[in-house]
């Protein structure tokens, strides 16, 4: 199972985010499940890097993807990040939708 954690910052925007695992629909490189996910959040780093424009903190190996946005960040890159990260939730949902027993989705507030 793929597991999405997203965590929202005190001021309501998604501050960073981290997926794990594989959802194991298929064999390895023909795992659509797999590379609907892998595509949907490789994006979302692309988008706040080349077009936001912000180098968020990011680890990526096999079976992770860890991504932490900057702690200063002007409003209209705060703005652009969260349509980005709000973007990449909703189709990580979607993707849900048609395969809820391969991908879970926990969204947490910082306290």
């Amino acid at each position: 199972m793929i597991r999405v954690f997203v965590q929202y910052g005190q001021d309501g925007l998604i501050g960073e985010f981290a997926v794990k695992g594989h959802a194991e629909f298929e064999e390895a490189g023909r795992d659509i499940v797999c590379a609907a996910v892998s595509a949907v959040t490789q994006t979302a780093v692309i988008g706040l890097t080349d077009v936001v424009g912000i180098r968020p903190e990011t680890v990526q190996k096999d079976g992770l993807l860890h991504c932490i946005l900057p702690d200063k960040m002007s409003e209209k890159e705060q703005a652009m990040a969260g349509t980005v990260l709000r973007t990449m939730l909703a189709g990580l949902k979607s993707i849900k939708s048609g395969y809820p027993d391969l991908l879970s989705i926990e969204e947490r507030e910082v306290d």
